[in-house]
């Protein structure tokens, strides 16, 4: 469904998904610390053999449309959770989980931050949905109320901007 954005006046065909390539304590290490320091896959990251992460995705419902705005995220798991789901990953149904864990982005789109918030980690045969802890935090507000349109955009615009 076409929809002209209040933001950059464009119209836009579809809601695209946001997504961070990294947690943010490896984004921030240079590239020969990250070499030495950090195993990076599509989806499991581990540093300094101590900090386990995985990637998932949040969904934020948006106002009377049929899909969410997504938002892929890096989470931090327990060793002992990270390696079970290492070793089931490509089950054809994970029987295990949720697990919790934290928050390993700050989307900043946020007035507050977003890193370490608590979350769970509910497994499935794609990427792991990331549900925030139900707090009074606007993240957690708006993945529990949803957002509308027009704010989606502006999260959107944020990043692509």
């Amino acid at each position: 469904m076409p929809y002209r954005c209040a933001h950059c006046g464009e119209i836009h065909e579809g809601l695209p998904d946001l997504g961070f390539g990294l947690p943010d304590a490896i984004h921030a290490l240079s590239e020969l610390e990250r070499a030495e320091r950090a195993w990076i896959s599509d989806d499991l990251c581990v540093l300094d053999s101590a900090y386990f992460f995985i990637r998932g995705f949040i969904e934020i419902p948006v106002h009377g449309e049929s899909e969410g705005l997504g938002i892929g995220v890096w989470v931090t798991q327990s060793e002992a959770d990270f390696l079970h789901y290492q070793d089931h990953f490509h089950d054809e149904a994970p029987a295990f989980g949720p697990f919790a864990g934290s928050l390993a982005n700050d989307i900043v789109s946020y007035e507050t931050r977003t890193l370490h918030l608590k979350t769970t980690a509910h497994f499935r045969r794609e990427r792991p949905r990331i549900e925030v802890e139900p707090t009074d935090h606007p993240l957690a507000r708006d993945q529990r109320d949803g957002i509308t349109l027009d704010r989606a955009w502006e999260m959107v615009h944020h990043y692509l901007g």
